[in-house]
């Protein structure tokens, strides 16, 4: 089994050593098995959950949201886990897609400005100095 230290993980993952520390210390990461020197040693499942709890920041997921749901994985795959944490992604999910929905029409008006501004550039180009 290939284990990698808290360093390599940093480079792989784009956290800081201190955040993975820190995302240990409030319970996003189960404790990390550590080698006899005692250097924390992750596991490709704790690579996959890390890669995870990026995924949930990156989408605008709050901290205390995230410990809740990995306070929940931790019950395993019981329904009173199981439930729960699917119904946090799904609201999660809901309220991203009106994000996402939002984003598109500013989007979209943006480039109707933009297609404003290339007509006026044109006509102002083609037009007498």
């Amino acid at each position: 089994m290939v284990t990698l230290s808290i360093s390599e993980v940093a480079i792989r993952s784009g956290l800081s050593v201190d955040t993975l520390r820190y995302y240990e210390k409030i319970g996003l990461i189960d404790a990390v098995p550590r080698a006899l020197n005692g250097q924390r040693r992750y596991r490709e499942e704790d690579l996959r959950w890390i890669d995870f709890l990026l995924r949930l920041r990156a989408t605008g997921m709050g901290i205390a949201d995230m410990q809740r749901y990995a306070r929940l994985r931790r019950e395993g795959q019981t329904l009173a886990s199981v439930v729960p944490r699917r119904e946090m992604l799904e609201t999660h999910a809901a309220a991203l897609a009106l994000q996402i929905a939002s984003l598109q029409e500013n989007l979209s008006l943006l480039h109707s400005k933009i297609a404003t501004y290339q007509q006026m550039e044109a006509s102002l180009s083609s037009g007498p100095h």
